[in-house]
């Protein structure tokens, strides 16, 4: 049984409706982790090393953080520079993974156009200059979500506008009319 055959014959029967697109959005967190372990004792395969087959184990980035460690966390976060909070605090968590997953598309896009250089000339530019505008576009697209991010997480606009270089006016304008066209 596939991931994607056990996530939908659970989230179906659950009517979980919203348990889908969690798993499809969490790369490497304990859900996707809980269904691989439970998929390999079903399978009665082993995990990899240190995981043992018990289903309920959970690394320890994903299990819950000790009051200690919380207070820790909250102690830096007042002594941080500019907005005064720590990035993941700042920052929701569907944002960031978009963010990520748009630099893994430029990433993943850059690496295929390793390989075209051979053949007509128009043809080998054709696939390069589009393959590279494909980029920059996502680049753009990363560039804007992570200058918001870093203006809604309480970073001055002045501050974020002399990072890109750019006038705040410019940043402004680019950022409300990318939350307009955006729905947000």
């Amino acid at each position: 049984m596939s991931l994607d055959r056990f996530g939908a014959a659970g989230w179906v029967r659950l009517d979980w409706p919203w348990l889908g697109p969690l798993a499809a959005a969490d790369h490497g967190g304990p859900l996707l982790a809980w269904m691989g372990s439970v998929i390999r004792l079903r399978r009665g395969a082993g995990g990899p090393p240190g995981y043992g087959n018990d289903p309920w184990w959970l690394r320890q980035e994903h299990q819950a953080a000790t009051m200690a460690g919380q207070l820790r966390v909250l102690g830096k976060e007042k002594k941080a520079p500019g907005s005064g909070t720590m990035w993941r605090a700042a920052v929701p968590a569907e944002q960031r993974m978009l963010i990520t997953s748009t630099l893994d598309s430029v990433q993943e896009q850059l690496l295929q156009l390793r390989g075209v250089h051979s053949g007509p000339t128009a043809d080998v530019a054709r696939r390069l200059l589009r393959g590279l505008g494909h980029s920059a576009g996502l680049i753009e697209n990363a560039w804007k979500r992570t200058a918001l991010a870093a203006v809604n997480g309480g970073v001055p606009l002045q501050e974020v506008a002399r990072w890109v270089d750019m006038p705040v006016e410019v940043l402004r304008e680019m950022l409300t009319a990318d939350g307009r066209d955006n729905g947000g």
